[in-house]
């Protein structure tokens, strides 16, 4: 299973809610850069929040890449989710999956993945990407992609 964890572009301070920040233009000109390193990537589904600047990013991404797979809005992967609950809804396919989320989800995310603990959180700036590698999505048994 590969893993690539997205975390959305800079997004403006304020809105009505958090939830319907959108994205800065430099959050927009972060996104595109980091979407190329996604060109040719295999990614075979896209699991998004479903805060607005999370969508933006992902649609940015399908754009740029011109990725032609299922882009799925879930509602676990919120700034505040259980990263062990994020795991358990992953079976154990040889998939490639990009998820488009938030911090500080993503860090403590790649930390269980990476050290089998919530201790060693990864930090992300926005548009931050990173690619996870292992035989499942399991607390302690993936490790950095090399892509």
């Amino acid at each position: 299973m590969k893993l690539w964890l997205l975390r959305h572009g800079e997004a403006e301070p304020h809105a009505a809610s958090d939830a319907q920040r959108r994205l800065t233009e430099r959050g927009i000109r972060e996104v595109r850069q980091s979407a190329e390193q996604l060109c040719g990537a295999g990614v075979q589904r896209v699991l998004v929040s479903p805060y607005r600047r999370a969508q933006e990013t992902a649609q940015l991404v399908m754009q740029v890449t011109g990725l032609d797979c299922p882009l799925v809005t879930v509602d676990w992967l919120t700034p505040d989710s259980d990263p062990q609950w994020v795991i358990n809804q992953f079976d154990d396919s040889a998939e490639v999956l990009l998820l488009v989320a938030h911090q500080p989800l993503l860090g403590e995310l790649a930390g269980l993945l990476l050290h089998g603990h919530r201790g060693d959180p990864q930090s992300f700036r926005t548009a931050g990407l990173l690619a996870l590698q292992g035989p499942a999505a399991m607390a302690g048994l993936m490790e950095r992609g090399r892509d």
